[in-house]
């Protein structure tokens, strides 16, 4: 999922629900209505999505300050670990 969260195996849902934000950090000039409704469809509620857009907003900015700023990225095996802690435990503190 780390790679490519498109041919994954995960649910259709979250697959949604990942376009959604991919297309809202690429392309958020070019958003509409109607990009959220694959995720509604597939089964995402208003309250996930939004609680999902406040995420993907706060790694944006962070993401931009990091870039402006040039923090030390860490390498791919260091990345990969620290992703795979979050998604075994989460983001509840």
């Amino acid at each position: 999922m780390l790679d490519d969260f498109e041919r994954a195996a995960i649910d259709e849902k979250l697959r949604a629900t990942l376009a959604f934000l991919k297309k809202v950090t690429l392309f958020p000039e070019a958003l509409t209505p109607a990009d959220v409704e694959p995720a509604r469809r597939a089964g995402a509620s208003d309250a996930a999505l939004r609680d999902a857009l406040y995420v993907c907003a706060a790694f944006n900015v962070m993401d931009r300050i990091a870039d402006t700023l040039a923090f030390h990225v860490p390498d791919r095996a260091t990345f990969n670990a620290a992703a795979r802690f979050l998604i075994k435990l989460g983001y509840d503190l």
